[in-house]
C-alpha cells in the first residue's frame, strides 16, 4: 500500500466502490487513507 501515491490510493478506492469489489478490499483502502490523513474529494465526472 505504501507504494501507492495518495492520488492513486483515492482513485483506486473510487474504482473499487464503482466496480463493487470485495468489501474487505474497500475497507483496507479506506483504512489506509485514514492512516495517511487523506480525505476523499468529490470525484470529477468525465463522460
Amino acid at each position: 500500500m505504501e507504494q501507492l501515491s495518495d492520488e492513486l490510493l483515492v482513485d483506486t478506492y473510487y474504482a473499487a466502490v464503482e466496480y463493487k469489489l470485495e468489501p474487505e478490499f474497500i475497507r483496507m483502502l479506506a483504512d489506509e487513507m485514514r492512516r495517511r490523513g487523506v480525505e476523499l474529494s468529490p470525484r470529477k465526472h468525465t463522460a
